[in-house]
């Protein structure tokens, strides 16, 4: 009989890690994320499988807590093939370099303050390097088209189907033939919103067997797209009339995308102040290349600014930033910026530097448009706190701070009980990627509508299938 362990995302959001192991057959782990807040110490131990002994991995999306962990489990003895769309893996490649340059510098960092207290032996090295992701890169890897079948192994197929979430993810269907029946598995990923700024919407699923459902946002639902864009565009207008400025802790992956082009639509409709847009990440910098690479995979919107500019995001007030010197020059303006920076949840990057310079501002806005975890500064400032410490210094919060979740690239309540009464044949459902509370509300209203038990997934819990 087959069974499902969960290593990750089971009654937390991050570091998702589900194994999937066949009767008689192979042992396939989906995703292979970083935990994230709170969690991010369960990292650094170690693996409750041998990665050598995993046989396929089959990836959803290129977020960290998705993917994140991939080089880890290569250098601890995977060796198998690797099974994803094209874009997941541009996308993945920078966020290793980028997750594997963090690591190294705050190691650096640790290791000069160990040494000044004579403890340099007890620091933990970084759980992979740029070495380790090149060894990531020379296995196998094997780029899946959405729509079209794969055959893993006789009598074993994954089809990836647009999950509508971020550029190349994807949710997965699994089928297999076990004890004369056939099986179809279906693992989420993270699911997308249906907002049509950058992103197609969500591909229908019409057959499981079994499900395993992502349930981030599983306790609400989203504002409409409409309200969303029109009160990012008045608080944003309002700002720079202001002579404010505008900080957006953004993800390097969607997120920013989605905002530079709200930005640039405001721009073309005369709605947008004359301001200074400054994109002041790296790697947001490097995906946002990656996304204009693969127009024909987003909005109808984005392909025609790629057909008309020849870009999909670029415009005169925009401005990239990608050296630490650009960056700082950024300081010299004091009045009607918008500033797009990471780390999204505001646990590092050079957003920190600028909320060091403008927090304290009653003029300045900052908004938030994605989630944030607790534990993090992003969830603390989100919760209204009105001093916060930035690199060892008390700074007093007097910038407004918005939220504005309709943003979220995952799935709401609504859009969930949607996708899965498109679903026939289903018979089990199973909750991952949500924090417990969400879970128990989501778990009602499913039991519910669809009249069946839902089972919220347990860490390291086996379900036998």
């Amino acid at each position: 009989m087959a069974t499902i362990t969960s290593y990750g995302a089971a009654e937390v959001v991050t570091g998702s890690c589900h194994l999937l192991e066949i009767e008689k057959g192979p042992r396939i782990l989906i995703d292979c994320g970083m935990f994230q807040g709170p969690e991010e110490e369960r990292n650094f131990g170690p693996f409750h499988f041998d990665p050598s002994e995993i046989d396929y991995l089959l990836v959803t999306h290129a977020h960290l807590d998705h993917v994140g962990r991939i080089p880890k489990l290569v250098k601890e003895g995977f060796s198998g093939t690797i099974y994803t769309t094209e874009a997941t893996a541009e996308l993945a490649e920078i966020i290793f370099l980028d997750s594997a340059k963090i690591m190294k510098e705050d190691y650096e960092t640790r290791y000069k303050k160990a040494q000044r207290r004579g403890t340099e032996e007890e620091e933990r090295l970084p759980l992979y390097d740029e070495e380790d992701i090149e060894a990531t890169f020379d296995l196998d890897w094997y780029v899946c088209e959405y729509d079209t079948p794969v055959e893993i192994e006789e009598g074993l197929h994954v089809t990836y189907r647009d999950a509508g979430h971020i550029l190349g993810s994807a949710f997965l269907e699994i089928t297999y033939h076990e004890r004369g029946v056939d099986q179809t598995i279906v693992f989420s990923g993270d699911i997308g919103n249906d907002n049509d700024i950058v992103q197609q919407d969500l591909a229908e699923c019409t057959h499981a067997d079994t499900l395993y459902v992502e349930s981030t946002y599983g306790d609400r639902n989203h504002r409409s797209t409409e309200e969303t864009i029109t009160e990012f565009k008045k608080v944003v207008i309002e700002t720079l009339n202001d002579w404010g400025n505008v900080l957006i802790p953004s993800f390097a992956i969607e997120r920013t995308q989605e905002i530079l082009c709200l930005l640039k639509e405001m721009h073309d409709n005369n709605e947008l102040p004359q301001c200074q847009i400054f994109l002041d990440s790296p790697m947001a910098t490097r995906a946002t290349e990656v996304y204009n690479n693969y127009a024909h995979l987003l909005s109808k919107k984005c392909q025609e600014y790629k057909e008309r500019d020849g870009s999909i995001f670029d415009f005169e007030w925009l401005v990239y930033t990608p050296d630490v010197e650009a960056s700082k020059k950024i300081n010299e303006f004091d009045r009607r910026t918008i500033i797009i920076a990471g780390s999204g949840m505001c646990t590092g990057g050079r957003i920190l530097h600028h909320f060091k310079n403008r927090l304290w501002n009653r003029k300045n806005t900052v908004i938030f448009v994605g989630y944030q975890v607790e534990g993090t500064l992003g969830r603390r400032l989100v919760d209204g706190a009105r001093w916060v410490k930035i690199f060892r210094e008390d700074i007093l919060v007097k910038a407004a701070v918005h939220t504005i979740n309709g943003f979220s690239a995952h799935a709401d309540q609504s859009a969930i009980v949607k996708w899965i009464s498109q679903m026939d044949g289903l018979s089990r459902i199973f909750l991952i990627h949500g924090e417990r509370d969400k879970q128990i509300i989501l778990r009602s209203v499913l039991e519910n509508v669809f009249d069946q038990k839902v089972h919220i997934v347990e860490p390291e819990e086996v379900i036998y299938l």
